[in-house]
């Protein structure tokens, strides 16, 4: 009798999760499947679709999670529903990602293609640093942070809990013992040039970036 596989899901068949599949299947031993409720057809780019229930209930020798699912406050949803049903977390990292020395990181991450984490960098659980992104030197970032592509994060910059950096933003570089803030919640719009620290909820925009004003 054939041994039964490990299950890896991949949380969100959206395009987060159709981006994320193949660097699934690429470093895990297992049968990787997607894990949606939203009505998707039974199989997408050749992966199973499970519902969240099917998924708990499939024959596995072990189920492993990576959420893939770009809103902050969804993933954090969503790893509670799965630490409650006892579903640990898996990371992805690609294969031509370049991490480098002292960094530690949460569960859950997920580094996309080309992605860079430089030295002696702290990161919490559940980050998402999209293609080309980069992280330098004494950077401190919280939870459930997402990087869209190309973000340059420079040394001593610290990052609270669900921001949201948008494609081709730079985070200017801070100073050690006066590092860079973007505060919990914040937003830094897409190609911003962020010089200033960034209040907690609040979204900057522009080359320096400045507070969004709503008309």
């Amino acid at each position: 009798m054939s041994p039964v596989p490990d299950l890896i899901g991949v949380f969100g068949a959206g395009g987060c999760g159709r981006g994320v599949l193949p660097l699934v299947r690429a470093s895990a031993a297992g049968d990787v499947v997607f894990v949606d409720d939203a009505g998707q057809p039974a199989s997408i780019n050749g992966a199973r679709v499970l519902g969240w229930q099917e998924f708990c209930e499939a024959s596995a020798a072990s189920r492993q999670i990576v959420l893939a699912v770009a809103s902050s406050a969804a993933r954090e949803s969503l790893a509670k529903r799965c630490s409650a049903a006892g579903i640990g977390f898996a990371s992805v990292v690609a294969a031509n990602c370049v991490v480098m020395d002292a960094v530690e990181m949460g569960e859950g991450a997920i580094l996309s293609p080309f992605a860079t984490i430089t030295s002696n960098v702290r990161i919490g659980r559940h980050f998402q640093a999209n293609l080309y992104s980069y992280v330098e030197h004494d950077c401190v970032i919280g939870d459930f942070v997402t990087f869209a592509p190309r973000v340059s994060c420079n040394g001593n910059v610290h990052i609270g809990d669900h921001a949201y950096i948008g494609s081709g933003a730079v985070l200017r570089q801070g100073a050690p013992g006066k590092p860079l803030v973007i505060g919990r919640g914040a937003v830094v719009g897409m190609g911003a040039v962020v010089t200033k620290d960034v209040p907690p909820g609040v979204t900057v925009v522009g080359n320096p970036a400045r507070p969004l004003v709503r008309g």
